[in-house]
C-alpha cells in the first residue's frame, strides 16, 4: 500500500468529524482508498478529555506510577495524573490487583499484564504530555467511543473505508473499522508499520492508504 499523511489544523473539541472528513479526506482521496485517522483527534472531537485541573492526585497514584514502565512518548501509567484517571475510570481494587500481577509478570519476563487485567480502556489513555503540543500537557484524552460504529457511519456517508488506529513508534492498534476492514486489520498495520504520522507535531492525523486491492 502507498501511505499518504494528511496535515489538518489544530483539531480541538470544537470540531466535527464529518467536518474534518470533508476538508481534509474528499480532496485526497480515490475510490478503494482506506482512511485511518488518529484515534486522538477522534477522542477530541468526542470529547473525550479530561482536563489536570480536574484531576486530583491521590497517595495510590503517584507511588503505582512510579513502578510503570516509562517510554519517550508520554510515560503511559508512568505520568500519575494517566494513573489516577486509570484509577478513577476502573477502580482502586482493580488498579491495585492489575498492578500485583503486573509485578509477578515481570519477573518471568511478561509484559502487558497491567493493561489487559485493568481494562476499560486504560491502555488508550494519551494526553497530559506537551512535548510536542502544550495543549496536551493540560488534557488527558481518552479513548474512543462506538468506534466500529463511528467507522461505518462515515463510511455509508463518504464511500470510503474507515479505521481509527492508535500508533505509535513503538507499534499498534486498529480501534475501530468499517465492516469491511474486518480481515484488513493486519494488513493495515503493516502499512503503518513506523509509525507514518509521526510521534511529534506533524500534525497530521489522517492517513490514506491506496492501491488496496
Amino acid at each position: 500500500m502507498q501511505v499518504k499523511t494528511i496535515r489538518t489544523h489544530f483539531i480541538t473539541v470544537s470540531d466535527k468529524l464529518d467536518d474534518v472528513v470533508f476538508r481534509y479526506v474528499l480532496p485526497n482521496a480515490q475510490t478503494n482508498d482506506i482512511i485511518i485517522l488518529c484515534e486522538k483527534i477522534v477522542s477530541i472531537i468526542q470529547n473525550r478529555v479530561v482536563y489536570k485541573k480536574d484531576v486530583k492526585l491521590s497517595f495510590w497514584a503517584k507511588f503505582l506510577s512510579k513502578f510503570a514502565m516509562k517510554t519517550p512518548y508520554g510515560f503511559s501509567v508512568g505520568n500519575p495524573y494517566k494513573m489516577q484517571v486509570a484509577i478513577n475510570s476502573t477502580g482502586l481494587p482493580r488498579i491495585l490487583f492489575a498492578s500485583f500481577l503486573s509485578g509477578l509478570g515481570k519477573l518471568i519476563g511478561v509484559r502487558g499484564i497491567f493493561y489487559r487485567v485493568a481494562g476499560n480502556q486504560i491502555s488508550q489513555i494519551d494526553g497530559f504530555y506537551g512535548k510536542a503540543f502544550a495543549q496536551y500537557g493540560e488534557m488527558g484524552i481518552l479513548g474512543s467511543q462506538d468506534s466500529d460504529r463511528v467507522c461505518q457511519r462515515l463510511k455509508d456517508k463518504f464511500g470510503f473505508s474507515f479505521a481509527i488506529a492508535d500508533v505509535n513508534d513503538l507499534g499498534g492498534n486498529i480501534i475501530g473499522r468499517s465492516n469491511d476492514l474486518k480481515d484488513k486489520e493486519k494488513k493495515i498495520l503493516t502499512a503503518l508499520k513506523g509509525n507514518p504520522a509521526g510521534q511529534s507535531n506533524q500534525q497530521t492525523p489522517i492517513i490514506i492508504l491506496k492501491n488496496t486491492n
